[in-house]
């Protein structure tokens, strides 16, 4: 059976700032917090794969982390977000601050995106942007309180030191994903 794959950096150590910025959404209509005990910077979705590509994922992985040259390094989290645009809100983020860490953590995506893509792995497709979703919205119901939220809050969320990548596996479930971490690949 395969497995839902992704490759992260966790925000180890942050999940009460995170959930401290998500109480001002506490209520939105149409607003589904996600679980701030898994808030992670997702450098790489890989989908549904075989349980038996694993090792070479994680080989992929210490190839792509050696290819980038980056080493352990601090980020910085705060600020708000969101996808597509602010006119049409399906994703609400947090993300990576004063330029702390946005580069080693493009430089990691940029890595192992080329490293995945050559092993068969679709292509993402667009630029990316290193953030946390911090929630998800389902209908418009309460779009305004999230744009002026986005527009006018700049909430930090802290610092987090750097030193690994994960290859996480995601159980949907009926209360959203579980996620576990099938193996690290330190930096």
């Amino acid at each position: 059976m395969s497995k839902r794959l992704f490759v992260s950096v966790d925000l180890d150590g942050l999940a009460d700032a995170v959930a401290a910025v998500q109480d001002r959404f506490d209520d939105v209509s149409g607003l589904r917090l996600t679980d701030p005990e898994q808030a992670h910077v997702t450098l790489k979705f890989l989908g549904d794969t075989d349980p038996d590509r694993v090792g070479d994922i994680v080989s992929a992985l210490e190839t792509a982390v050696e290819d980038s040259g980056v080493t352990p390094f601090e980020a910085e989290f705060g600020g708000f977000g969101v996808f597509p645009s602010l006119s049409y809100i399906s994703v609400v983020w947090v993300g990576v601050r004063n330029g702390q860490g946005g580069a080693e953590l493009t430089a990691l995506h940029e890595a192992i995106e080329e490293r995945t893509v050559a092993m068969g792995f679709e292509s993402e497709g667009h630029e990316f942007t290193p953030h946390a979703t911090v929630a998800r919205m389902d209908h418009a119901g309460g779009k305004e309180t999230v744009q002026n939220a986005v527009e006018n809050d700049d909430p930090d969320v802290g610092r987090l030191q750097v030193e690994e990548i994960r290859l996480k596996e995601s159980e949907l479930g009926p209360d959203g994903p579980t996620y576990r971490t099938v193996e690290s690949v330190p930096l």
